[in-house]
This record gives structure tokens, sequence and C-alpha cells, in this order.
């Protein structure tokens, strides 16, 4: 495989691994919310918010893939094409 195939694939599997990373951790984020909220109800508001900012630091993930997947693809890829 050419290598500017390769970097097409690896932009492909950034994307790709990172938006199933972090549907995995919002699953697993919103199971144990639920978990904790029905063993503590009285502590639902506070495990709700940790959840908030555990989802938003959890969707910084596919961002950081997507912007190295454009970076091979807009950066790197046309200097190999060339």
């Amino acid at each position: 495989m050419e290598a500017l195939g390769l970097v097409y694939v690896a932009a492909a599997l950034l994307i790709g691994l990172g938006a199933l990373g972090t549907a995995i951790g919002f699953g697993t984020l919103g199971g144990k919310l639920l978990e904790g909220s029905a063993r503590q109800p009285e502590q639902a508001p506070a495990l709700q918010g940790k959840m908030f900012l555990m989802a938003g630091l959890l969707d910084a993930v596919p961002m950081i893939g997507v912007g190295i997947a454009m970076y091979l693809i807009f950066a790197v890829a046309p200097g190999l094409a060339g």
C-alpha cells in the first residue's frame, strides 16, 4: 500500500476508533450515574454535575482525533502526493 493510502487509513482509524471509544465511555458513564443515583438518591445532583464535567472531558477525545486526522489529510498527504 502506498504512503498516501496509509495516511487516509490512519485518518479513518483515528476518527472511527475515537468515536467508538467515546461511545463506550458515554455508555459506561451514564450507567454508573444511574447506578449511583439509585443507590443514593440524595447525591443525584452532585453526581449529575460530575457526570457533565466528565462528559465534557470525554468529548475532547474524538475532537483531538479529528484534528490530527485533518492535519494528516491536509498537511501531510499533499506532501506525499507530489
